[in-house]
């Protein structure tokens, strides 16, 4: 007896999957694995160039084996650190292409899955490098540290730039002197969150509740010291609020087109060639994503709330990393860990999206699994290494920190529901209001041509 598979595009709600005509365990099993793969190990459909997508396992072990020998005994290792440096990155290299061979693809398949494998591979790394440094001592880690990077012995936090100074001064050269590169990073990073979350209400929530954030941990961390304008009006108004509309605009934007992409082979012209294969690093197709509606489950709002306090643990890592290791925001390593974690951030929130509304979905992806044992790693480092500084740590604000960041978010997610609902509602009566004006005037229409008739 065949059983009834719904397709991969389908939304399955609750208690439709229980419901479907003739599908017993082993079919609801087969449906379960078929949405988890749809967000770990999404396939390719419609492959033009097929060179680009069938494996090489044979050649990339040639290739690699050839590599060795060559370096292996044409370089000279006399000197340690080269020696340590070529290591590393040899074997950096080599997990990069174990990660193209047997990671999955991750909920991505553009510009090519090979890439998203690399990403989660350069995350499976990351994760290994902080548990080693779990135990290790901070010294240790420090001078590994200025193995790697030895400008960092010169640098001092206290060096950094204090942005709590002559906060009453209100003038044009007071306000300018605050617009730095962190204002440009503002825009852009609300922008990129705005594209991947896709709900003003959860964006405003975060960046509100991070300026409580900052304030609460301000005692620890003197960068998180600003002026109420800078906090208010730069910060919360200007910078995130316009990152936060224009990568909706963005959003907007790509859902409402229509995609249908043409093979590169069909394609005649060089510059139409050139067109597409720029083309294919933008996303295959842009769906609208409903974080929350009428019906969310208990359930569901819990894990709203525990997206916007999880973003917060990560961007508190960011600072106190840098704060407790003393790594300036411009240099090349606090810049990679940004870059690295922005990247890892795509995946992750579509792969907690899915597992979040999806009731096929019954476990996270392991893009999302790895990135949170990445947060919570990063969190223990930062408590470990800085014991000294969380002496100082007021319990007051703590506290009051934890207590504002749950009551924001469940009253956010309260109101963002009311909000849906309300609007679906005015939708409903609007369409009402269109189907009564059509059978008006249809009744018009019947009663005049009823006239004609009878004259």
């Amino acid at each position: 007896m065949r059983c009834f598979i719904p397709p991969r595009n389908l939304r399955v709600e609750s208690g439709d999957m229980a419901d479907a005509p003739k599908c017993g365990p082993s079919c609801r099993r087969q449906i379960r694995l078929d949405a988890f793969d749809e967000i770990n190990e999404r396939r390719v459909d419609d492959v033009c160039l097929t060179i680009f997508y069938k494996p090489h396992t044979i050649s990339l072990l040639l290739a690699f084996i050839a590599f060795l020998i060559y370096f292996a005994f044409t370089r000279d290792d006399q000197i340690l650190e080269d020696n340590l440096w070529d290591g590393l990155l040899c074997v950096f290299f080599f997990f990069m292409i174990i990660s193209v061979l047997a990671f999955p693809n991750g909920p991505f398949t553009r510009p090519h899955p090979a890439v998203w494998r690399m990403v989660f591979g350069m995350s499976v790394l990351y994760l290994m490098f902080l548990i080693i440094a779990l135990f290790q001592s901070f010294e240790n880690l420090r001078q590994i540290q200025y193995w790697f990077f030895p400008d960092l012995k010169y640098f001092h936090i206290d060096s950094e730039k204090e942005y709590g100074v002559d906060c009453w001064n209100i003038t044009l050269e007071n306000i300018w002197s605050h617009l730095d590169v962190f204002v440009v990073g503002h825009f852009f990073g609300w922008t990129m969150k705005a594209v991947l979350i896709r709900h003003y209400g959860i964006c405003w929530t975060i960046s509100v509740t991070w300026e409580i954030t900052e304030m609460a941990f301000a005692h620890l961390l003197p960068n998180f010291v600003e002026c109420w304008w800078d906090a208010v009006i730069l910060d919360v108004l200007v910078c995130n609020g316009l990152g936060i509309w224009f990568g909706m605009q963005i959003c907007r934007f790509l859902e409402m087109r229509t995609y249908k992409w043409e093979c590169i082979k069909d394609i005649d012209s060089i510059s139409g060639k050139l067109r597409r294969a720029v083309l294919q690093f933008t996303p295959e197709s842009v769906t609208k994503l409903s974080w929350l509606d009428p019906s969310s489950s208990y359930l569901r709002i819990l894990a709203v709330t525990e997206l916007v306090i999880f973003w917060q643990i990560t961007e508190l890592n960011t600072f106190f990393l840098k704060h407790i290791f003393e790594v300036p925001p411009e240099h090349p390593l606090s810049l990679a860990r940004l870059a690295l974690i922005s990247i890892i951030v795509a995946p992750t929130v579509r792969q907690f999206y899915s597992y979040v509304t999806n009731t096929r979905v019954k476990r996270v992806g392991t893009q999302c699994w790895v990135f949170g044992a990445i947060m919570m790693t990063e969190a223990l480092v930062c408590i470990k290494f800085g014991l000294k500084l969380f002496e100082s740590t007021k319990v007051f604000n703590i506290v009051g920190w934890l207590v504002f960041q749950l009551a924001l978010s469940c009253l956010c997610v309260y109101f963002c529901i009311k909000w849906q609902t309300r609007c679906i509602s005015l939708k409903k009566k609007r369409r009402g209001f269109a189907e009564g004006d059509a059978l008006d005037a249809l009744d018009v229409l019947t009663e005049e041509d009823d006239e004609k008739k009878d004259t």
